[in-house]
């Protein structure tokens, strides 16, 4: 391979790695995985808040044993902002119209206490 392509390749390695790094904010096998829909109406929302937010809980609380990550858009932009806790027994939890304080409530009961939050889930 001439050093031409394999600068390319490198180059494309380390794209490909940046972007799972920021896709995936905290990786390995974990308990428990939240993800937060950071479509545009999500982050128009206050996506970025939310996630910022868990990601400071999460850390408060010294909780290593969840992944969090972002996704796009569910499609039910008049929930938004949005998670989804899943957890390892694949059972899921979608949360809606979250606010800063939500998100510490659904950390302290749901993540820590193992206590969903019945009136932030989103209705089917």
């Amino acid at each position: 391979m001439d050093k031409k392509k394999l600068a390319g390749r490198k180059e494309l390695e380390a794209l490909r790695e940046k972007s799972r790094s920021e896709t995936d904010l905290r990786t390995g096998p974990k308990d428990m995985e939240i993800t937060v829909h950071m479509g545009t109406c999500g982050i128009a929302a206050g996506g970025r808040e939310v996630l910022s937010e868990l990601a400071d809980a999460l850390g408060s609380a010294e909780q290593e044993n969840v992944n969090l990550g972002k996704s796009g858009c569910l499609g039910r932009c008049d929930q938004e902002p949005m998670m989804t806790v899943t957890e390892q027994s694949g059972t899921q939890f979608l949360y809606g119209n979250l606010t800063r304080e939500k998100v510490r409530e659904i950390v302290r009961e749901h993540i820590l206490g193992g206590r969903p939050v019945q009136e932030y889930l989103v209705k089917s």
